[in-house]
């Protein structure tokens, strides 16, 4: 398995061929060699900022000569009018590196802007809003790191760091019972110790979860407010619980007001804007 780092390091090395391929010819037909210049990140829209670590990665993957001084960190609130960071080195590398940077910085921004909006949503409440595995294929380890940087948690990486049994897990094993009995075996039989989630449907089957037990977290798929709040009071603190499926910002609150631990939130990644900013010439 890749480390975070190694997955890093391939995103930015694909996106490079995918864009320059056989030579950024505008860029190599106008521009010496040897010239030398300066850019700045120029924030355009208010939010959160995210981005800045891997930015410099890209820049200094592309030319190790560049040089990043960088004015406002990770997780800052910015402005339109901000400079972000200013980057020295050769022209070619700079026209070469921005969009690719731009394309990360302003995703990630985006995802960090809306989680924090969804954080503050929550204030007051004991519940945090989690993240889904609904992300843009390659850039899941930024769009996760984005929403830490809003305020948010990760609920899993991928399929390997923890267990979630679904509906069609559920339905395909033959019922919740037979779901966990087999998680459990699986995980003795392989050494493993993960965190095991199981999505219900109905309080037949969060009845079914309390008596065999085996699992950590439940899920409330599609639950209503009102049928949140009583199965809420039906698990009464025996397994952790999130509520999942058809919650919308404006209806967030009524769900957290219902004691849930956890909201998970899809469009957090999923259906993101990014945020305005700019690598202009100084």
């Amino acid at each position: 398995m890749y480390t975070v780092d190694e997955l890093n390091e391939k995103l930015i090395d694909l996106s490079f061929s995918e864009d320059i391929g056989d030579g950024d010819h505008t860029t190599l037909c106008c521009i010496p060699e040897d010239a030398m210049g300066k850019s700045k990140l120029l924030i355009k829209e208010a939010g959160i900022l995210a981005g800045i670590r891997i930015a410099k990665e890209v820049f200094h993957r592309f030319d190790p000569e560049m040089q990043v001084e960088v004015f406002i960190e990770d997780g800052t609130h910015v402005q339109p009018g901000d400079v972000a960071m200013v980057v020295t080195g050769r022209v070619r590398s700079l026209l070469q590196t921005e969009r690719l940077m731009l394309n990360i910085m302003q995703r990630m921004s985006g995802i960090a802007t809306m989680t924090a909006r969804y954080v503050k949503q929550l204030e007051g409440t004991n519940t945090r809003v989690l993240d889904t595995r609904k992300t843009t294929p390659g850039m899941r380890m930024l769009e996760k790191e984005a929403v830490k940087i809003g305020g948010g948690v990760n609920h899993r990486i991928g399929l390997f760091d923890m267990i979630l049994l679904k509906d069609n897990h559920v339905d395909f094993c033959g019922g919740i019972r037979q779901a966990l009995d087999r998680c459990a075996a699986y995980q003795k039989e392989k050494g493993l110790s993960l965190k095991v989630e199981i999505e219900v449907r109905t309080f037949d089957e969060i009845l079914q979860v309390m008596e065999h037990g085996g699992a950590d977290r439940i899920m409330l798929d599609n639950f209503s407010v009102a049928d949140t709040r009583k199965a809420v009071e039906m698990i009464g603190g025996k397994f952790e619980t999130e509520s999942s499926g058809g919650i919308t910002f404006d209806t967030l609150r009524s769900y957290a007001e219902c004691g849930v631990d956890y909201i998970s939130v899809g469009a957090l990644t999923h259906s993101v804007k990014g945020l305005d900013m700019s690598f202009k010439a100084c």
